[in-house]
């Protein structure tokens, strides 16, 4: 069984890395709001996911683990973002780097 600081530790390592996944689906053209619904969403499940790899399913018969994994990538995701991923550019690079551009837009 691991431990609520354990938990919260992987939840970190995985929270530090998703907004680097989570802007491949994203795109430079959607509102503020619509890329952190999609940041949120991704960090519940990548948290589900998580919990399940670190513990199995039998692992969410134990609650505040799960709470911690998932409050660790939620946190992780979002500070990681703001203070990494942004001002790097790299996510926002990655962004648009994945966007598929139209007839309209190619060059």
């Amino acid at each position: 069984m691991t431990t609520t600081l354990s938990a919260l530790a992987i939840g970190g390592q995985v929270g530090t890395v998703l907004p680097l996944l989570t802007a491949i689906v994203q795109r430079p053209a959607w509102s503020a709001k619509a890329k952190k619904v999609v940041a949120v969403v991704a960090a519940l499940l990548a948290g589900i996911v998580t919990v399940a790899a670190d513990g199995g399913w039998t692992q969410f018969q134990h609650g505040q683990l799960t709470a911690a994994t998932l409050t660790g990538v939620l946190l992780a995701s979002q500070t990681s973002y703001d203070l990494l991923w942004k001002p790097s550019k790299l996510a926002p690079w990655i962004e648009a780097l994945t966007t598929r551009k139209g007839p309209q837009q190619a060059g």
